[in-house]
């Protein structure tokens, strides 16, 4: 799958490092914050469309839908200090990611964070798992101003990396963002997550699934 490739643009959450589960402990949080009877929980739909989404956008959204909190802001105030002292504190790396890191630095394959998370908090976790080093840019839909359903964060990846599109892989979770990514002649990987949707659309997807169980050693030949 590496064959000919020179540039390798990775996810963070639920790609490179076990965070998922953080949405849960958001909604967990907020029901004791905002709700009368300490329990909040969007729908499914609603908590899939946030995960691909900006902080700010998914936490406008969550209190649109469901009117808790003053402002969309005072939820993003508050998932903010939540989010900070995970990523500080308790994340760690998905199985195999270490060692796959290392193993394409020494290839000499340039690599680039392109999240949809802030990217002060990408930083944190970054640093907290010891791996800054392998990435020459960290980018994040925030700054872009735009999610994962629209090209523009993987096109600025790319030109960061000066690679072309055939000798550059990128790396999600999200089946959303492996078909924009598709679309743009990219090749993909996907990785599966127990906290994230659609797994069965994202292996149909993907040009290599690394599926339950398996992690990014296998892509180590």
């Amino acid at each position: 799958m590496l064959k000919n490739i020179k540039g390798a643009i990775f996810d963070m959450d639920g790609t490179l490092i076990d965070s998922l589960m953080l949405w849960n402990i958001i909604w967990e949080k907020f029901g004791k914050l905002f709700c009368e009877d300490g329990k909040f929980l969007p729908s499914s739909s609603d908590d899939k469309a946030v995960r691909t989404m900006t902080l700010k956008d998914a936490m406008d959204h969550i209190h649109k839908q469901y009117n808790i909190g003053n402002s969309g802001d005072e939820l993003l105030e508050s998932a903010n200090k939540i989010m900070i002292d995970f990523y500080s504190n308790e994340v760690m790396l998905k199985e195999g990611v270490a060692e796959f890191l290392e193993y394409c630095y020494n290839k000499g394959i340039k690599m680039c964070i392109a999240s949809a998370t802030d990217i002060e908090l990408i930083k944190i976790a970054a640093k907290h798992c010891n791996i800054e080093k392998y990435f020459e840019n960290i980018l994040s839909c925030a700054d872009i101003g735009k999610g994962k359903d629209e090209p523009d964060i993987y096109l600025k990846a790319q030109e960061c990396l000066g690679t072309s599109a055939d000798e550059t892989c990128i790396f999600e979770d999200s089946h959303i963002a492996i078909c924009t990514a598709d679309k743009l002649g990219f090749k993909t990987v996907g990785i599966y997550d127990k906290y994230n949707y659609g797994q069965d659309e994202i292996k149909k997807t993907s040009n290599v699934y690394i599926a339950e169980g398996d992690s990014l050693r296998s892509l180590m030949v």
